[in-house]
């Protein structure tokens, strides 16, 4: 019954509104998902309203970075819990309610593992070899692990929303290519830097051949985290510059290939990882940017390389909530959304787009994460329920499309209201306001000379989209 009903409410609150001018669609979802993505009585701008003592002015005079998308990673876990655990027309529904623009929430950001992460269900690479065993030339590289169930995922998702854009990111190289022959720590080994530019090339055209087109690539997921239990591998920023410059990048241009390099793929609390990339001049040229995680340091980190290399895009490519966290999981993740955004990032992408009850599978590494969708398998047929992160990137997905830019609009900061706002390629414009604020708070948005009036109960998020 609790499926069904949780269903019943999207598809009302989801369904799209018909704009006419001065009128603002409003969607809402409260602390405790009480109201999720619920559509609230259109309000209207007027030149009449008055100003009140909070007001947030929305300025598309001032234009910052332009969107790639929201979303999350199609790990190998989620992949297989999507794909074989819900039954076939359950299966439909959720991809439609995640992915679908107009009956989802259209989720424009699909990061997937090149090869097993910790959530997979075990360790695998592209070209597995027995230990001490080398394939120098690839002979038996083959991505027919993902053919099975995320390449359909993904393919699915693809074709409720071609806007989605896709980033590879390798957790680990096979374990010939490091120092210890192990998918888990090491590092690479110099000698076989070509072979894993190769490796990753290849990556990429097998996925193109396979039906999903790849916008970016990011050589090493945390490149400075040398794991346990998991794929994973370290890679320092000299490493990392030498071999964009001169193998990966001539690899993927050796191609004809547009995939765009990202470079760092991990927290905050290196900056100048990313930095010492972009001004190498051999690999900056193959390099759009660097992707960021959530885990360690500053958001404001992102500002810093911004200023530095104002040319470089930045992308929030991995947070993920789970069971440590403190505090309303709404709030936590419309905080990030918000404020990574307000500092440069392009996209906002969560981690496991769908794990089951027990936060899994996986395999090592963190079994306390929290994914947007939970598929509980202790039941037959297992059930699917979205969670806070669903929603928080939702306000964001449904009514921001890919190539929007984010324009001014005024903030009060983690002690009251936050907000960012969006001007899409239709002209229409989305602005996200998240109340902090222990109590209600009542606040008029500024337009163009006009207002509209609204109130935000303690801990809600809302978004307001309005046309020209």
């Amino acid at each position: 019954m609790r499926t069904f009903r949780l269903f019943a409410l999207l598809s009302f609150a989801l369904v799209p509104m018909h704009l006419h001018a001065q009128q603002v669609e409003v969607a809402l979802t409260t602390a405790g998902l009480g109201q999720a993505l619920a559509a609230q009585p259109a309000r209207s701008f007027a030149a009449t309203t008055q100003a009140s003592a909070t007001e947030i002015v929305v300025d598309a005079e001032q234009h910052f970075q332009t969107i790639d998308g929201f979303g999350a990673a199609m790990t190998d876990s989620a992949a297989w819990l999507i794909e074989t655990q819900l039954p076939p027309a359950e299966r439909d529904r959720v991809l439609r309610q995640l992915f679908d623009p107009r009956q989802g929430i259209g989720i424009s950001f699909l990061r997937v593992p090149l090869g097993a992460s910790d959530l997979a269900r075990n360790h695998y690479s592209y070209d597995d070899q027995p230990r001490g065993a080398r394939d120098p030339e690839l002979a038996h590289f083959s991505i027919d692990h993902d053919r099975a169930e995320i390449v359909p995922a993904l393919r699915q998702a693809l074709a409720l929303n071609p806007a989605i854009s896709v980033m590879l990111s390798p957790w680990s190289p096979p374990g010939w290519m490091k120092t210890n022959d192990s998918m888990i720590g090491g590092s690479l080994r110099d000698e076989a830097a070509a072979q894993f530019a190769a490796y990753l090339a290849r990556s990429v055209a097998a996925y193109e051949k396979a039906g999903v087109p790849v916008k970016y690539l990011s050589l090493q997921n945390e490149p400075l985290y040398e794991t346990k239990d998991y794929p994973g591998m370290l890679m320092p920023a000299a490493q990392q510059t030498k071999l964009i410059g001169h193998d990966v990048g001539p690899a993927l241009a050796a191609l004809g290939h547009p995939a765009m390099i990202l470079a760092y793929d991990h927290n905050w609390d290196h900056p100048e990882y990313p930095l010492e990339v972009f001004a190498d001049p051999t690999a900056s040229p193959y390099t759009a940017g660097s992707a960021f995680h959530c885990y360690g340091g500053e958001v404001t980190a992102q500002s810093a390389v911004h200023e530095k290399f104002p040319n470089k895009g930045l992308w929030m490519t991995e947070c993920s909530g789970g069971t440590w966290q403190k505090g309303d999981p709404l709030a936590l993740t419309a905080q990030l959304l918000i404020e990574s955004t307000r500092h440069w990032s392009k996209a906002v992408v969560l981690w496991g787009l769908a794990l089951d009850q027990t936060n899994g599978p996986n395999a090592g590494g963190c079994n306390t994460c929290r994914g947007l969708v939970t598929i509980d398998r202790s039941t037959t047929p297992a059930r699917p329920s979205f969670t806070a992160d669903y929603y928080a990137i939702g306000h964001a997905s449904r009514f921001v499309r890919p190539g929007a830019v984010r324009i001014g609009s005024t903030d009060f900061g983690r002690a009251a209201l936050e907000t960012v706002a969006f001007q899409n390629p239709n002209q229409s414009v989305a602005l996200v306001v998240l109340n902090n604020a222990a109590t209600a708070q009542p606040f008029t948005v500024a337009w163009r000379g006009k207002r509209f009036a609204a109130t935000l109960p303690p801990g809600a998020l809302a978004t307001y989209r309005w046309r020209e």
